[in-house]
């Protein structure tokens, strides 16, 4: 509902190892590997293609998913604020602020439950007066408006 044209997923190239998933991933999703630039530069470039289509993507723009329990929000890379820049896009972000209760990892080591996840969708940021100069202190401003959210579940 949030999202009111198509799009499409960015994110790691292990995901291709899930059978349901890699049917999106070969087709309309974005892989990349998270260890090649090479890969990352042909990710980015797709999703801008796609940008420019209309389409809108869903990045994960956190450099890793660690083993903390219960999670921590690691340091964000800044290909997806590069790239919105660069498109003159805004940024939704999207706080999940208890999905980690419900299902940890594959739910092999901590389960799994049923229930309701509550996410927080923010206001869009606009990028239009922005330059690449920009980048990093957009990048801290998605961090923190994130993080905030997250804090007080996380404690």
């Amino acid at each position: 509902m949030a999202v009111k044209s198509n799009f499409a997923f960015m994110g790691k190239d292990e995901l291709l190892d899930n059978y349901v998933l890699k049917l999106f991933f070969e087709t309309i999703d974005i892989a990349l590997n998270r260890d090649s630039r090479i890969s990352a530069f042909r990710a980015f470039k797709k999703g801008e293609e796609y940008l420019k289509q209309g389409m809108s993507l869903v990045i994960f723009p956190e450099g890793k998913i660690g083993d903390d329990y219960p999670p921590v929000l690691h340091e964000f890379k800044n290909g997806p604020f590069r790239l919105a820049i660069e498109q003159q896009i805004p940024i939704i972000a999207i706080s999940m602020i208890n999905n980690w209760k419900k299902m940890w990892d594959d739910g092999s080591k901590y389960g799994t439950s049923p229930g309701i996840c509550d996410i927080c969708i923010h206001h869009p940021i606009e990028t239009k007066e922005l330059t690449l100069a920009d980048a990093d202190n957009l990048k801290d401003k998605v961090y923190t408006l994130i993080h905030s959210k997250l804090h007080n579940e996380y404690r």
